[in-house]
């Protein structure tokens, strides 16, 4: 129903742009022909040769109307996509630019008012002067505009700046405090892990938490899996993600407004992909995401790296009790664990496996994966 509107609308604006053509092509005649050509036609004749217009012109917009509409509406998705780059302070600038533009145009307007008699002629030449000093407003707006919304705003962050450091030598830069609000998006190995709702309750996790919404799909196939180890670590993600959302209130972030989401498979993929739209960092425990994530430069903040960074320091030579418990990979070797889970390797130990020794630490080995512990018998 709105199509056959629409077009019905674009079809009479199509005859009046006709009769438009045909009043101003009879004024330019007039004007370029001699007097003997200007009463070669009557008024039934130029009635016929304006419907001819209205009709010829109403045709053709009705033809195009489809074509029309199907390029407006890529033109919206276009406007819509680029005006979520767009600072809050260059619309502004370019809404008071559009406004100058038009004003502008307005007082021109009155110069040649009374010069141009011919309407056509008049409407055209108006019609075209609003939309260039429009266009030229919305411009020279936006790109303007922020800068002079800055220098007026310029001396009262300065006052306040420095008010600020008057009354707290150790305050946060506005900078530093912008740098909070970067929105850190959970993955899925992050969630099923668990350990994020500790960090989470200690406070030290700072900004806007986002869980998109194709993560929660990813878990709910992972708790309908037919293994059963990962029916349960799914089953385990959803309920630490029903405890995240009960306790702090973080809805699930709806990615259908994402238009460049839509045609990647891969949730890492996305998820990455989202943490470049949003500017935000990822949150995860995943090593090979960790990989590509520094390759193409998006910010990650890794759980393994955390939990391994707040393990207690051993020095070689220190000397430590631990219970063996099974065999190593080499025969002689005995494995044994601290309680953070850290794998200690002891060697000679296989006869004591079992029992708790005392071993002096000979080396310690840093992996991305985690610590490793390398002793031998005292």
């Amino acid at each position: 129903m709105f199509k056959r509107l629409f077009r019905g609308f674009f079809t009479v604006l199509g005859g009046l742009i006709g009769f438009e053509a045909f009043d101003l092509t009879r004024y330019l005649l007039s004007k370029v022909s001699n007097p003997a050509m200007q009463e070669g036609l009557s008024r039934s004749e130029e009635v016929w040769i304006g419907v001819f217009f209205v009709i010829i012109f109403g045709i053709i917009f009705y033809r195009i109307a489809p074509a029309f509409t199907r390029k407006s509406r890529k033109v919206a998705d276009t406007i819509e996509s680029d005006l979520q780059g767009i600072s809050p302070s260059a619309l502004v600038g370019g809404t008071v630019g559009l406004v100058i533009g038009m004003v502008i145009s307005y007082l021109l307007t009155k110069i040649y008012q009374d010069v141009i008699t011919q309407k056509s002629l008049y409407l055209t030449i108006t019609i075209s002067l609003y939309a260039v000093m429009a266009f030229i407003g919305c411009v020279v707006g936006s790109k303007k505009g922020p800068e002079l919304i800055n220098m007026n705003s310029s001396g009262k962050r300065l006052q306040q700046t420095k008010a600020a450091a008057e009354e707290n030598h150790y305050g946060y830069s506005a900078k530093e405090r912008k740098s909070q609000r970067v929105p850190k998006i959970l993955d899925t190995s992050v969630i099923i892990d668990g350990r994020i709702l500790e960090i989470m309750k200690t406070g030290f996790l700072e900004g806007p938490i986002v869980i998109p919404e194709f993560v929660l799909v990813e878990l709910r196939h992972i708790a309908d899996s037919s293994d059963g180890l990962k029916r349960n670590r799914g089953r385990r993600g959803l309920d630490i993600l029903n405890k995240i959302q009960t306790e702090y209130g973080i809805e699930i972030y709806n990615t259908d407004s994402e238009k460049a989401l839509k045609e990647i498979p891969e949730v890492d993929v996305k998820l990455l992909k989202l943490a470049q739209i949003m500017k935000g960092k990822v949150v995860t425990n995943d090593f090979n995401l960790n990989k590509v994530a520094a390759i193409k430069g998006i910010p990650v903040l890794n759980i393994n790296e955390l939990s391994n960074a707040l393990k207690p320091m051993v020095i070689p030579g220190e000397n430590m009790s631990v219970a063996l418990i099974k065999q190593g990979k080499d025969h002689s070797q005995a494995i044994g664990y601290l309680d953070d889970g850290t794998m200690i390797v002891v060697e000679d130990g296989r006869r004591q496996i079992g029992q708790t020794v005392d071993i002096t630490v000979t080396s310690v080995l840093q992996t991305a994966a985690g610590r490793m512990i390398f002793g031998k018998l005292k």
